[in-house]
């Protein structure tokens, strides 16, 4: 039981003769992943009085753009075409199998299919089915307490936030064999939606997870939509790929955002970088004082009485804001390198104080609180190299 291709003038001449029936399906919409085919009765058809469940033989088939058609006998798959275009259906043929380039359509088939011999005969319940290979998008997904390690801040933070994916139907036979079946007439995404729904949402954490070690911060993630997509699909390859004939597209976070507790912990973890920065350190004490100063002109008892206080703080132990200016290097270029002679900061290929060559290998740069560094990240305050 196999197709034979309607090609140009035969389809509208000899064939628009010979068939029986036409079976066919409309566009199918993106709330619809597989429906049965319509047939219409022709003049020549010995099925006037037919089953709904008969292809007469002769009958011709249509396959449209971004849809696969199935042809089932009593249950199981007989024959599939998903290459667009009008065939003849013929009981006294092999099955086509027009894969049309399609990967694993053939193997699947093979695995839950039915072989008939040439010449076999229909038997008493033949369907014709059509499969939707569209993109099926606006699949909303929550995500909720996620752990994540941050590369910026090098410890573990719990993500929420929510967005939306998208899938596709990449091998309709094992759909149709594992997820829809014989459905009387439309299978619609509605059914399996909170089924895919919460799949997704489990198997996000392993998949952000592997996102982590390639050193993204978290407020990165959606930028690297393609990379989540790609992780999710190695989570869910035996259940969604292998079994059920569906594979994440895309992935798309609109929001992603630490939860409270994860939000404190960041803001302590950069407000403790102006006391490892000697020059953050002095700039703010430096405005602590100028504040201080300000308050102390308005002293109630008088200017001169304010200041007196402060000189007396000064003397008690109070900083030198100098000192902290003095005391550290100032901040070079972040494509500079630190001289390892002198340790004097340069951007040329030697050093301008003392005339070394600049070291070979990965390019240094000099981060804000003064190290030299040759990695992503600032081995003393953690900073993340400039673009």
């Amino acid at each position: 039981m196999g197709l034979i291709k309607a090609f140009g003038g035969a389809a509208r001449t000899t064939l628009a003769d010979q068939w029986k029936e036409f079976i066919y399906c409309d566009a199918m919409s993106a709330d619809v992943l597989m429906q049965k085919g319509q047939a219409r009765i022709g003049e020549k058809s010995s099925n006037t009085k037919r089953s709904e469940n008969i292809i007469s033989d002769g009958s011709k088939v249509a396959v449209n753009e971004g849809q696969c058609m199935l042809i089932v006998e009593n249950g199981r798959i007989v024959d599939f075409c998903v290459e667009p275009g009008e065939y003849l259906y013929q009981t006294g043929t092999e099955p086509s199998m027009l894969d049309s380039g399609w990967h694993g359509l053939k193997e699947s088939f093979k695995k839950v299919g039915k072989r008939f011999t040439f010449g076999g005969q229909p038997e008493n319940d033949q369907r014709v089915y059509y499969i939707n290979t569209k993109e099926i998008m606006g699949n909303k997904v929550g995500v909720g307490e996620v752990p994540f390690r941050d590369s910026e801040f090098g410890f573990t933070i719990m993500l929420k936030g929510y967005g939306t994916y998208s899938y596709r139907i990449t091998d309709p036979i094992m759909f149709y064999a594992n997820v829809c079946g014989n459905v009387q007439d439309v299978f619609r995404r509605s059914q399996i939606d909170e089924q895919l729904k919460t799949e997704v949402q489990h198997n996000l954490q392993p998949a952000l997870g592997k996102i982590a070690l390639k050193g993204i911060a978290y407020d990165q993630l959606p930028l690297y939509t393609n990379e989540i997509a790609e992780q999710l699909n190695q989570e869910l390859t035996e259940d969604w790929v292998q079994n059920r004939g569906i594979s994440v597209v895309a992935v798309a976070l609109a929001s992603i955002t630490p939860d409270a507790e994860s939000a404190k912990k960041i803001a302590q973890f950069q407000e403790s970088r102006v006391y490892t920065n000697t020059r953050m350190m002095g700039a703010r004490l430096g405005g602590a004082q100028a504040n201080a100063m300000e308050n102390a002109s308005k002293n109630d008892a008088g200017a001169m009485t304010g200041f007196m206080g402060l000189g007396m703080a000064q003397q008690a132990g109070g900083a030198n804001v100098a000192s902290f200016f003095e005391n550290s290097p100032e901040p070079a270029a972040a494509n500079g390198w630190s001289c390892p002679a002198c340790g004097s900061k340069n951007t040329g290929n030697f050093c301008q104080n003392c005339g070394a060559k600049k070291p070979e290998g990965g390019e240094t740069w000099i981060c804000a609180c003064g190290t030299a560094s040759q990695g992503k990240f600032c081995p003393n305050c953690g900073a993340k190299k400039p673009e």
